[in-house]
């Protein structure tokens, strides 16, 4: 077994083995929802959501692809795809992150701290600028509807 696959194995063992709920995709090690709930005292609180994680075959010297499965209200979520937009997992990933730290701080900063100057989501950028207090609602209207 290489270093890549066994540092896999052990960061998804890692997770496995934390608070988060995972389950494989097909049996395999590569491939994995992670149930994700909302940080506390952000408009996602109170949200769970299905996260799908796919590592490259490089992992850990390439990112992670992480997509949220059930809809999120979010500029930096793609509404239709989930897909998500994040600078340190997308071009500043490192080696020295694991699965832990995606879901720990990465997911969670993106969600207390919302870039609309780099959205996926253009609506939701939009309307955090110009109207926040209809943006916070329709966050929460999403939260109720799909993240449960």
């Amino acid at each position: 077994m290489s270093s890549p696959s066994k540092r896999r194995d052990m960061d998804v063992m890692k997770l496995m083995m934390s608070d988060y709920t995972v389950e494989p995709i097909n049996d395999e090690i590569n491939k994995f929802f992670v149930e994700f709930h909302g940080p506390k005292e952000s408009l996602y609180e109170g949200g769970v959501w299905k996260v799908r994680v796919e590592l490259p075959d490089a992992y850990p010297y390439k990112s992670p692809s992480i997509g949220f499965v059930n809809k999120i209200f979010h500029p930096n979520v793609d509404e239709l795809s989930g897909s998500v937009c994040l600078d340190v997992i997308n071009q500043s990933w490192s080696p020295m992150f694991d699965l832990l730290n995606v879901f720990e701080v990465f997911l969670p900063q993106l969600l207390l701290y919302p870039n609309p100057s780099d959205p996926l989501n253009g609506d939701a950028a939009s309307l955090m600028l110009k109207d926040k207090k209809q943006y916070d609602q329709k966050v929460k209207e999403y939260c109720e509807r799909h993240a449960k």
